[in-house]
């Protein structure tokens, strides 16, 4: 890639960050991806939508985010604001995902390379605007294995339930009701917190509380992904999945606390599939708890009130200290080109945010729909509006000068933090889509005294797959 858009080697060779700060680089820096999924895709997706029993499949992804936002009034910046200035970055992520079965069980292998920014090095918004920043570590793209596990079912019964080829998803049959345990790497968002018109950062929703529910502290590493097991009850009505993975050492941090009898992240979710007219929906609840040498914001200002400095989260934490929440997930097909989705959060807010962001309340919704009726059936419009909130105690420590480990504006006046999104996705030929994005990002950090804040983005998506 360095031949097509900067110097192979030397001291002053740009960074993949020096390049998001021009949009033309940005067009350089997909261009070797979009060659390659461009000339692969020539070839028919013979295994997509295939019920046919596949043994084994591949599956390629490249994924670009071109983002800018302008500058915005602020009355004050701190260690850990978004910059009131303006901004350009950008992300790039490339996926092979590999499959393969044997009788009963699954094995899924996922190497990835991921680079990029945020603005303000992905600080300044809980509701952060680029779902890809999860995978990025990094400005200059590295590889790392994304998730390698397998899954095998316990079948109950004769009946059989169709799967489709897809990325980690083998084509044939699985049984309807069946026992499924997976155990590996993965990230949590595989398999809890499901929505079928908001899920997925490369072709849907952007902002992380809109693509996940940011009250649900998911365990994870800084680049979204952990180590665990999963097990699920699924019949073809309803089904049950509990799962039990490893939390990082140090908030968002890329190592894991190996302190696995006592800090761990559990998760329990239902979920029930209901069809009003014949039309598919979903209704899902969630909880968590999550054990972490992590730290509490009241007992954070008490010992600053005692020592007369500015709240520090790092200085009172303690291994094996509580979190937890509740989420609610639902997505309800109104026709066959119109879908509606919600979700509500919310987490007990006394505990250090850890792992994924710094929400301890959240309701959101938004609408999807196909361009079926414009005579564009690969198409996608949507539009979703996200709230979030901070509990009591978490608003007062950012008041009195405190950091999470991606917001703080060293002062506060509270508000709510709320971004609204909308997005165009735009299939160009199949497996390629480039889609527009705006968000609107109201009180950004929860601070009244900053914002609003527009951002706009160019997402080009590149997929391709085959099996057999």
């Amino acid at each position: 890639m360095e031949s097509f858009c900067w110097p192979r080697n030397g001291p002053n060779a740009p960074t993949l960050v020096d390049l998001g700060h021009s949009w033309l680089a940005y067009w350089c820096l997909i261009r070797v991806p979009a060659l390659l999924v461009w000339v692969v895709s020539a070839v028919p997706l013979a295994a997509q939508n295939n019920p046919t029993a596949e043994t084994w499949n591949v599956y390629l992804q490249a994924t670009s985010v071109g983002q800018r936002h302008g500058s915005f009034p602020a009355l004050y910046d701190g260690p850990l604001s978004l910059v009131s200035v303006a901004e350009k970055d950008v992300s790039l992520t490339s996926t092979v995902y590999l499959g393969w079965r044997w009788k009963n069980t699954q094995f899924y292998f996922n190497p990835e390379v991921a680079g990029g920014r945020g603005f303000s090095g992905t600080n300044g918004i809980a509701d952060f605007t680029n779902g890809e920043i999860t995978r990025v570590a990094s400005p200059t793209p590295k590889p790392y294995i994304a998730r390698l596990y397998l899954t095998h079912d316990f079948g109950f019964g004769d009946g059989r339930e169709i799967i489709t080829s897809d990325a980690n998803q083998l084509a044939g049959s699985r049984p309807a009701t069946r026992y499924s345990v997976t155990a590996g790497r993965f990230t949590l968002t595989d398999f809890f917190d499901n929505n079928r018109y908001s899920h997925d950062p490369r072709t849907q929703f952007l902002s992380w509380a809109t693509m996940y529910n940011g009250a649900w502290d998911y365990g994870a590493d800084a680049r979204g992904y952990t180590w665990g097991l999963v097990h699920e009850f699924h019949t073809p009505h309803w089904s049950v999945r509990y799962g039990s993975v490893l939390m990082p050492r140090t908030a968002n941090g890329p190592r894991f606390d190996r302190r696995i009898f006592r800090d761990n992240a559990q998760q329990l979710e239902g979920e029930v599939d209901i069809a009003p007219g014949g039309h598919p929906g979903a209704i899902r609840l969630l909880h968590y708890e999550n054990r972490a040498r992590a730290g509490n914001y009241a007992e954070a200002i008490h010992l600053a009130q005692a020592t007369g400095t500015t709240p520090d989260i790092t200085a009172v934490r303690r291994v094996g200290t509580l979190k937890y929440g509740f989420g609610l997930s639902a997505d309800q097909e109104i026709r066959g080109d119109i879908g509606v989705f919600g979700r509500l959060g919310w987490n007990d807010g006394k505990t250090e945010s850890f792992a994924f962001t710094a929400i301890d309340r959240l309701a959101s919704f938004g609408v999807s729909v196909k361009g079926t009726s414009w005579r564009r059936p690969g198409d996608t419009a949507a539009s979703a509006y996200t709230t979030n909130g901070l509990s009591g105690v978490h608003a007062l420590y950012l008041a009195l000068g405190g950091l999470d480990f991606l917001i703080g504006d060293g002062k506060l006046r509270y508000g709510l933090e709320s971004v609204w999104e909308t997005y165009y996705s735009a299939q160009i030929r199949p497996g390629m889509f480039a889609t527009l994005t705006v968000q609107h990002v109201v009180n950004p950090a929860y601070n009244q005294d900053r914002g609003p804040v527009w951002a706009e983005s160019l997402r080009l998506h590149l997929e391709w797959g085959t099996g057999r």
